[in-house]
């Protein structure tokens, strides 16, 4: 008499169980923890190791390494941090950069950030692809003014243009396999910046910008500078009422003082495409303000 063959379950080491993305990531994770956290979880599954081969690479045990990868618990030190970076040949310059970024938000003391760098062998030279460099170089000043129009600090604007450089270059293989690489480092950035700009109306509020006109600041007398903020705070919310593309392209245009035929190449879309945009952006612009001068 046959006995039925019964499969065997594969063990928790088979090449089924391997790369398995960990638990989701706990709720209170901060927004840029999550940002590194996510590219280190991504590049675990895609190495297809276990978390057992984790453990051994990492030297750090299993329940800690699980703690880290779904952001539980205390922010985790940047020593344990380094060996799953290193373990998964992830470039440490802009994680370290995003770690510290994240460590600030979690309000850890600036001592306890400096001794953890410190308690970490040098990471070698700071040597981004030659690509992403040429990047950075030639947007750099385009997001920064960008993010400095609804931020208002250039401190906070160099940070989270500084972050998305960093999250570039994480991904950068990944970002390059598309011709769209200036849409999709658009798009980064542009979410960096909202997730931070002030709010207003389910809006971003844009009417501080009101207060760095030119125009305005040739005004001596006080009262008529007032009431030329005042308008220019209107029309600048008006501005962050218009579609998000249209909204881009005239505060990049008109508020960041961008060439007109400069424009397209930073958002990442045809000429025609941003032509189009300020056009229509212009026109419902000058249908609520129509003394108002755009280039003010």
């Amino acid at each position: 008499m046959n006995t039925p063959h019964v499969p065997e379950q594969p063990a928790d080491d088979s090449p089924s169980r391997r790369g398995r993305p960990p638990e989701p990531i706990c709720d209170d994770a901060g927004a840029t923890h999550r940002t590194w956290l996510e590219t280190v979880r991504s590049r675990l599954v895609a190495s297809g190791l276990t978390l057992d081969e984790l453990v051994s690479r990492s030297g750090y045990s299993k329940t800690r390494l699980s703690e880290l990868l779904r952001g539980k618990g205390y922010y985790p030190g940047w020593e344990i941090t380094y060996s799953v970076v290193k373990a998964l040949d992830i470039p440490p310059w802009p994680v370290r950069r995003l770690w510290t970024a994240a460590a600030r938000e979690a309000e850890k003391d600036p001592a306890w950030i400096k001794n953890g760098i410190q308690a970490v062998q040098p990471l070698g030279p700071d040597q981004p692809p030659t690509a992403h460099f040429g990047f950075t170089q030639t947007m750099n000043c385009p997001y920064t003014a960008y993010a400095r129009a609804f931020l208002q600090e250039d401190q906070r604007a160099r940070r989270v243009v500084g972050e998305t450089f960093d999250i570039l270059w994480l991904n950068w293989d990944e970002a390059t396999t598309s011709p769209e690489t200036p849409r999709h480092a658009w798009q980064l950035l542009r979410s960096k910046v909202m997730a931070r700009a002030f709010q207003r109306d389910g809006h971003p509020d844009l009417r501080a910008a009101a207060f760095h006109t030119v125009a305005q600041a040739r005004i001596d007398d006080l009262a008529e500078r007032m009431a030329s903020i005042d308008k220019l705070a209107g029309f600048f919310d008006a501005i962050a009422c218009l579609p998000p593309d249209q909204m881009d392209v005239t505060v990049l245009r008109y508020l960041c003082g961008i060439h007109p035929d400069a424009v397209h190449g930073i958002v990442g879309l045809p000429q025609a495409i941003a032509h189009t945009l300020d056009h229509h952006a212009r026109g419902a612009l000058n249908g609520l303000y129509p003394h108002t001068d755009t280039q003010e």
